[in-house]
């Protein structure tokens, strides 16, 4: 599979012919350069909550590919009433969707808030776990450190993992490796960090506390794109 990363917690990820967009979040960043979001090919785009610096490029996205808005009742509720967006699929937690042969969405726990641009409540905050023939995923959401991660072990054969790491709103770099050896997983790609001050973090340290404990953190420069 292929992974682009356009910052903060977006990322393009191609498998089974697929390409699935997480948290759009591009134009307001204030890191991103040079995301061009007409070249963005998407035939899904799965929310994990409702911050606006999650879906802050939604309706554009989805409106110029035509790609299917999957998220929770609520999330994908407020996108069709308010931004007529009609090609939506709900889900909650435990929920599955198959998007293609041999190719699942299941939407799980995380420990949030969530809170549409408008103020409009945005359900509970969710996570993803992505199975394919091509391999398998963890996508956290913006979430805590939590036991439940346990049992994605316990159910899933995952190859990585996507894993928040910024702190101050999400898991710390710390609670982040605790998270990977939960999950049972050696290989992190982190996502909600640097894009604002609260959020900041030390590359190189992060990087060293995960060799540590014998895991591997991948903190991607935006717009590159690394295979899986």
């Amino acid at each position: 599979m292929k992974i682009t990363y356009y910052g903060h917690s977006c990322f393009l990820v191609n498998l089974n012919n697929v390409n699935i967009l997480f948290d759009p979040f591009i134009t307001p960043n204030p890191i991103v350069k040079g995301v061009d979001l007409d070249s963005i090919k998407a035939d899904f785009i799965l929310i994990s909550h409702g911050h606006e610096d999650h879906v802050a490029d939604v309706e554009y996205i989805a409106k110029k590919t035509g790609a299917k808005l999957i998220s929770n009742f609520e999330i994908v509720s407020w996108f069709s009433s308010t931004k007529e967006i009609k090609n939506t699929h709900p889900l909650n937690h435990g929920g599955k969707i198959e998007l293609n042969k041999g190719l699942t969405a299941k939407y799980v726990t995380a420990v949030h808030s969530s809170v549409l641009p408008d103020g409009t409540y945005g359900g509970n905050p969710g996570g993803w776990v992505i199975e394919s023939s091509e391999g398998s995923f963890y996508y956290s959401g913006d979430t805590a450190l939590t036991y439940d991660m346990k049992l994605l072990n316990e159910f899933h054969d995952l190859n990585f993992a996507f894993l928040c790491i910024g702190d101050n709103f999400t898991m710390g770099v710390h609670d982040s490796a605790t998270a990977a050896q939960f999950i049972g997983v050696k290989d992190v790609i982190g996502m909600h960090y640097d894009s604002f001050g609260y959020i900041e973090i030390d590359h190189e340290s992060a990087k060293k506390h995960y060799e540590s404990k014998g895991l591997t953190l991948n903190l991607m420069n935006i717009n590159e794109t690394i295979t899986r």
